[in-house]
């Protein structure tokens, strides 16, 4: 398993579960210092991104890209893949597709989260899921077309009401043509909505795709009381050999969040 941290380049986001805040060059630089393996990168869009700077970012710090968020397309432009406006879908499926053929010049994924939406108002739950869907079959194969793959984020009741748990996120995958989906555990949500993080993992199995490295608190891991032991065991158990990615807040800071999570990701892989 390898390290990365977080890095939001947002600012209508600030104050939310990111490490880093200010800018790629200092966000590099300081996930360098502390030993972690990649970074892991929210943009406002595709288009503010250079690509060719984070190469060299990347080259510098001896870094690598673990993935890139689209969370900016709601929380900045509001557009979701389940709005009732045609037009809205349509944008939001665009702004995601930017974002994994950016992703993917990196050999990394690009993640969906907030921007699936809800069902709500004249919206049915049947209708979410089936433009959910659609979505997933236009932006599945477009990831695959440049070898990666295309991350699916279930989230906890409160910032969705279509997908929260590993068992109902695993039987939507599988109706899905596309193959090219994998599962994001984030174990702040998880924490919530699952009985069992172990056993939900070990059921997930070769689905899961990429892991936010969260404790219950949505701090930095060892500052909760998440058990952390059993998790561990249960992705060893099922060959993950991904990210441990820290999408946590900047408690008490940046610089303390981030050495907080290095420490506890060594001492729970044995690496370091």
């Amino acid at each position: 398993m390898r390290s990365a941290v977080t890095i939001s380049l947002v600012p209508e986001a600030k104050g939310g579960p990111f490490v880093f805040w200010d800018g790629l060059d200092d966000g590099f630089a300081r996930a360098a210092q502390l030993g972690f393996d990649a970074v892991e990168i929210f943009p406002s869009s595709a288009g503010d991104l250079d690509v060719a700077r984070i190469r060299q970012l990347c080259d510098e710090n001896q870094l690598r890209v673990a993935a890139l968020g689209t969370g900016a397309g709601w929380v900045k432009h509001k557009l979701r893949l389940t709005d009732p406006d045609g037009d809205v879908r349509r944008r939001a499926r665009e702004f995601i597709g930017q974002i994994i053929d950016v992703a993917g010049q990196f050999g990394a994924p690009a993640i969906l989260g907030s921007m699936q939406g809800r069902w709500e108002g004249s919206v049915s739950r049947e209708q979410a899921v089936a433009w959910l869907g659609e979505a997933l079959e236009e932006l599945g194969p477009r990831a695959e077309k440049l070898g990666v793959p295309f991350l699916y984020e279930f989230l906890n009741r409160y910032e969705t009401n279509l997908y929260t748990r590993i068992a109902d996120s695993i039987d939507f995958l599988r109706s899905l043509r596309t193959r090219n989906i994998k599962l994001l555990c984030d174990l702040f949500h998880m924490n919530i909505e699952e009985s069992n993080l172990a056993e939900t993992l070990r059921l997930a199995g070769p689905l899961v795709g990429h892991v936010h490295f969260a404790d219950s608190n949505r701090r930095a891991v060892g500052l909760g009381h998440t058990d952390m032991g059993p998790i561990m065991a249960a992705l060893r158990s099922i060959d993950y050999e991904g990210y441990l990615s820290a999408e946590v807040f900047a408690y008490p800071d940046s610089h303390a969040a981030a050495a907080q999570t290095i420490a506890s990701f060594r001492a729970l892989t044995g690496q370091g």
